[in-house]
């Protein structure tokens, strides 16, 4: 069993997490560390699978020992939708725990028509209260807006991705502009008269188009998967993304999460953290 246990407070009077509150929390911390929650119930620790719930038990004490060095935490929502009704309710336990002065993001990539999107916003951001979800934006302009009607709410979008397939679509030219060019274009325009904050998906697998993608959304923040086990270049992320206010949520999933199976797995993950949380600090 473990020790410990408490459910983090959820202080009301934490700020509501807008750009404001999210740079303060990098200057606090010197990071731009988000921690993925990509748990899955064969590679948690073995001494764990005695415990009523693996998967929140896992969780927990990944938060509870990389929380000094994190500003966010995503869970991605497949992992827990593949358990069925216990997996959502693991993830329903470790949102409540996870702190409200940093950023909840949902990795649920939802995307769909104007009036489905609307259900979905109403479902992660009223009910969940999550801060943050990440946005496919292939059916275009009313599958995103809906996401950015509420102050202090973020939407992701998908733009340059590190995944194989990216070059299927995203880096596809019309003789003016490439695909994802396009996104960062459009979800800024689309942005421009919304309450809510919008950032974009940029992977660290691809640091060479960093820099360009920071010209041409200069103030947005960009969340990069890719750091750790995908072999993303931390040093250029840092270096060639961040804007002026930091503007950076770098992710890191397996190589934290998963830095030890055995009984030491929670400081392991602490010590994987604060390594890259070290690394990050010069640039803050």
């Amino acid at each position: 069993m473990l020790t410990g246990f408490c459910y983090f407070p959820q202080n009301p009077t934490f700020a509501p997490m807008n750009k404001n509150t999210l740079i303060e929390q990098i200057h606090a911390k010197k990071s731009f560390l988000c921690v993925g929650l990509d748990t899955t119930i064969d590679r948690i620790p073995r001494h764990l699978l005695g415990e009523e719930d693996p998967v929140f038990a896992f969780n927990q004490a990944i938060i509870e020992a990389t929380l000094p060095y994190a500003i966010a935490y995503k869970p991605n929502w497949a992992f827990y939708e593949a358990l069925g009704a216990s997996g959502m309710e693991s993830l329903r336990k470790t949102l409540a725990i996870i702190p409200k002065d940093v950023m909840l993001v949902a990795d649920a990539k939802r995307g769909d028509i104007g009036n489905t999107a609307s259900m979905y916003a109403r479902a992660f951001f009223d009910e969940l209260d999550v801060d943050a979800i990440t946005i496919a934006p292939y059916m275009g302009k009313d599958s995103v807006t809906p996401f950015l009607d509420r102050a202090d709410k973020w939407a992701f979008v998908l733009a340059l991705t590190s995944n194989p397939g990216a070059a299927d679509l995203q880096y596809q030219d019309d003789g003016r502009e490439k695909i994802y060019q396009r996104v960062l274009r459009l979800g800024q325009e689309w942005a421009a008269d919304q309450p809510g904050e919008l950032g974009f998906v940029i992977g660290a697998t691809r640091p060479e188009a960093m820099a360009e993608v920071r010209a041409l959304a200069p103030d947005a923040f960009f969340l990069v998967p890719g750091v750790g086990a995908q072999g993303g270049d931390l040093q250029a992320v840092c270096k060639y993304g961040r804007s002026r206010e930091g503007g950076l949520l770098i992710n890191s999933s397996r190589g934290i999460i998963y830095a030890s199976s055995g009984e030491d797995f929670a400081a392991c993950a602490a010590e994987a953290a604060a390594e890259l949380q070290g690394e990050m600090g010069q640039f803050v």
